[in-house]
């Protein structure tokens, strides 16, 4: 038994002992063996708190770290295998590079397990948008990631070519000049896609809403990486560009939480006192029984002596924001204050102009 233990230990293969061979075989296979234990585990952990949470954020981190995780323990395990190894570098100076492949190995994954955690999050951002119908940007979210995504690759590309010994200080020194000639060169089309950023973090308005601008009117169609598209009431298309719409004074119509009534009624002078008591008490009446017409504030008021009128003010609120809502609720109102009128044989004035013709007296005879 001690011949036998003495021939196994004892050889050596390419100079290197046979319990180095047999550690680093070893390390190999545990970390096998612990890579499926261990996503297994981790994978069953997962699914256990995804269960008790609400939130998808979990999901999100352990979905994008479950393949990038054995794939970083394989290179774990690999690394320590060639430490327990111990070749002669020397002898063997792939061994270095070997070493060497494994950190950036290493440092890939990472990047990879960034990728997949962006893609989850520009999923869970756009899910979540059309749950909540807070209509983020669906256009601007996708290219947020992908512009991360850019600069992810641009890192780990340099990371690795400075590990690889070469240096970058000369790159970024171009790269530095060549940015500043690319920014003289396109500052309109940088200056747009801050503005979509900007229209993004500040949010004015989101597709579907109607604004008005000192310069225009209509409905958001688009919103995309350089202008916006709006849909004029008169059918026509205009393009606005983000670096201009960003610094626009914009009323979001759609954004008020209930839609403005404000309208005077003249009748006319031949109504007395008690009538236009009648008149206005009928109308406030109306206003608090109308379903559609918002009962926090409204005002009825016979405020003026006009030229050719009694103007009776009115102010209300409808509860609808939708146009040919509020236009229902803004003609059923009028119809029913006309009947009331005709109820108590009152008349809607209009512009009129008495004159008076002196008669003319015949000249004294001589």
């Amino acid at each position: 038994m001690e011949d036998y233990l003495f021939y196994i230990t004892g050889w050596t293969f390419l100079e290197i002992p046979s319990l180095r061979w047999i550690s680093a075989f070893v390390a190999v296979l545990a970390t096998f063996m612990l890579q499926k234990f261990l996503l297994r585990r981790i994978h069953g952990f997962a699914s256990y708190v995804a269960h008790k949470t609400e939130t998808l954020m979990d999901d999100l981190l352990f979905e994008a770290a479950e393949k990038p995780l054995g794939w970083l323990m394989m290179i774990i395990g690999f690394l320590i295998a060639l430490q327990l190894l111990n070749a002669p570098e020397d002898r063997f100076p792939i061994v270095s590079v070997l070493f060497e492949g494994g950190r950036i190995f290493c440092l890939v994954i990472g990047a990879w397990f960034v990728w997949r955690l962006i893609d989850g999050l520009t999923v869970f951002i756009l899910a979540h948008e059309k749950e909540t119908k807070s209509a983020l940007n669906g256009q601007l979210i996708p290219f947020l990631a992908k512009t991360f995504k850019v600069f992810l690759v641009l890192t780990v590309l340099l990371v690795v070519a400075q590990n690889m010994g070469y240096s970058i200080s000369g790159l970024v020194a171009s790269l530095g000049i060549g940015g500043i000639a690319v920014a003289m060169a396109a500052k309109d089309t940088i200056a747009n896609v801050f503005g979509s950023i900007m229209l993004l973090i500040d949010r004015p308005f989101v597709i579907g809403n109607w604004i008005k601008t000192s310069e225009f009117e209509g409905v958001v169609e688009e919103i995309g990486f350089r202008s916006t598209r709006i849909r004029t009431f008169a059918k026509t298309l205009v393009n606005v560009p983000n670096s201009s719409l960003a610094n626009m004074v914009i009323d979001n119509i759609d954004a008020m939480p209930r839609r403005r009534v404000k309208m005077r009624i003249g009748i006319t002078y031949s109504t007395t006192a008690a009538q236009m008591e009648q008149a206005v008490a009928g109308i406030e009446e109306i206003l608090r029984q109308h379903p559609g017409v918002d009962q926090e504030f409204s005002l009825v008021k016979f405020d003026e002596f006009e030229e050719s009128s009694l103007s009776i003010f009115l102010y209300y609120f409808t509860q609808s924001t939708n146009w040919s809502e509020y236009l229902q609720v803004r003609q059923e109102v009028n119809l029913q204050m006309m009947a009331l009128l005709e109820s108590l044989q009152l008349e809607f004035a209009f512009p009129t102009r008495t004159l008076h013709i002196e008669p003319q007296h015949a000249p004294l005879s001589s």
